[in-house]
């Protein structure tokens, strides 16, 4: 049985190349680049090399980048070390839709004496940028933080005048950039953000390296201490294989992104219109209009969507129901319940995210096995459009 992987919002496959860039330095290249010593320095240049490399794929500095372990960590300094700098009077500003990487350390803060406002959005994901406006006037101290595209529904916020008005005001800006890296072009001297974070497994480098970025002046306290690396504010031996392997992967990046971006969109629409073709009473979520090339979340009505992914997964075809971060829990995905999707589909979404390595052939086995699926799962349902709508309460 053939395995088809449409999730790759969740990790992708490690790129040939970038594997090859790291195997040296789990062999002869092993010293620490932290050491005095010539053998350790050898390697240190290595890591100030993957440095620059990184630094152009975002075009800033070298020693704006700070390496972290993922995007979790990434997002946890930003917002804490930024809070913790300006005191309980910063008041933190995100999205209902954020990752759970943001909303869980912006409660938490919350519970610790900072004010936090999450902002609604509408049937289409986005928000409202009055309201952010709202929200930050007669603010001294704001921190914001929004995502530059949606793990679950490839949703693009409009970022460039979200910041724009976070700097209006004086507040510091950071964004959650995870799901853009490789899909659309990041470059932070035109897109006006203080603090950026990636991880190197959402564009084909490994599980375990992640990124900070750190516009010059921004004010925020080390998350990890204990060590001189990343120029005192993230202590810990730098993992240099995956240093360099994120290096090469966002150098695929820049060489790629927009063929790539062109070529997966054509699967993923076709995708779309297959779906919407041959099952009914499915609906598309997120904004159609700026959205990933990507990824594609539907909601399939009177139906669970684990189910779904249970069956697809017996037929080899891997999806998900939402973040893979939030994959044990039963409840319905928060991002698509802020959305307002209606309650005979908000149980039956999935998601279907792509890479480089799907094929038109895949696209089409996918749209072979669906349909059967998802009529079976109806008609073994006790819901349907005529059953009673309290049930789905």
């Amino acid at each position: 049985m053939q395995t088809v992987y449409f999730d790759n919002n969740a990790t992708t496959r490690t790129a040939d190349e970038v594997r090859e860039a790291m195997l040296p330095f789990f062999g002869e290249l092993y010293g620490n680049p932290s050491s005095m010593h010539a053998f350790g320095g050898g390697v240190a240049k290595h890591l100030a090399e993957a440095r620059e490399r990184v630094a152009a794929f975002l075009n800033c500095s070298p020693e704006e980048i700070l390496f972290t372990s993922c995007a979790t960590e990434s997002d946890n300094t930003a917002l804490r070390g930024v809070a913790e700098w300006y005191g309980t009077g910063t008041k933190i500003i995100t999205t209902a839709v954020e990752h759970p990487a943001i909303l869980q350390p912006a409660r938490r803060l919350k519970a610790q004496g900072y004010t936090e406002v999450e902002l609604p959005v509408n049937g289409v994901g986005q928000i409202n940028l009055d309201q952010l406006r709202a929200e930050l006037q007669g603010t001294k101290n704001a921190l914001v933080s929004t995502m530059w595209a949606n793990n679950e529904t490839g949703t693009v916020f409009p970022l460039r005048e979200i910041a724009e008005i976070a700097k209006e005001y004086g507040a510091t800006m950071h964004t959650d950039a995870v799901q853009a890296a490789g899909k659309v072009p990041i470059d932070v001297q035109k897109m006006p953000v203080d603090m950026l974070s990636l991880s190197g497994h959402k564009f084909h480098a490994p599980k375990g390296i992640g990124l900070l970025y750190v516009r010059k002046g921004t004010k925020f306290k080390p998350f990890m201490l204990g060590g001189h690396q990343e120029n005192g504010r993230r202590a810990g031996t730098e993992n240099v294989p995956y240093i360099v392997g994120l290096a090469k992967a966002c150098e695929l990046a820049t060489a790629n992104w927009q063929a790539e971006a062109t070529a997966v969109g054509a699967l993923r629409d076709k995708l779309e219109a297959g779906i919407l073709a041959t099952c009914p009473n499915v609906r598309v979520n997120g904004d159609t209009q700026n959205r990933l090339p990507n990824t594609l979340n539907v909601s399939f009505e009177y139906i669970e969507g684990e189910a779904i992914a249970y069956r697809l997964s017996d037929l080899g075809i891997c999806i998900s129901t939402g973040s893979a971060c939030a994959s044990g829990s039963l409840d319905p995905s928060h991002v698509i319940r802020a959305m307002g999707v209606p309650f005979i589909a908000v149980h039956g979404s999935v998601r279907f995210s792509l890479s480089r390595y799907n094929t038109a052939a895949e696209v089409d086995y996918v749209l072979e096995k669906l349909p059967p699926v998802i009529k079976n799962l109806r008609e073994l349902s006790p819901f349907g459009p005529d059953s009673d709508p309290t049930t789905f309460k």
